[in-house]
């Protein structure tokens, strides 16, 4: 038995822009991927290696205050 199919522009127009669309959508989900960890690992680079953490100007008590 032989089958015909037929695509016509529209169809392959269709299939094209879903390829294009689904290669473009993969590129950025590694693209933020790649960044999240790349912030991530400065991150870790920035943070003090005795575990402390400094602290911050905004939050020390202020010896004039009353």
């Amino acid at each position: 038995m032989i089958h015909f199919a037929y695509l016509d522009p529209g169809t392959g127009t269709l299939i094209v822009q879903a390829l294009l669309g689904g290669t473009a959508g993969v590129a950025v989900l590694f693209k933020t991927k790649r960044s999240r960890m790349a912030r991530k690992s400065k991150a870790a680079e920035a943070e003090p290696e005795t575990g402390e953490t400094q602290a911050d100007d905004r939050t020390a008590p202020n010896p004039n205050a009353d």
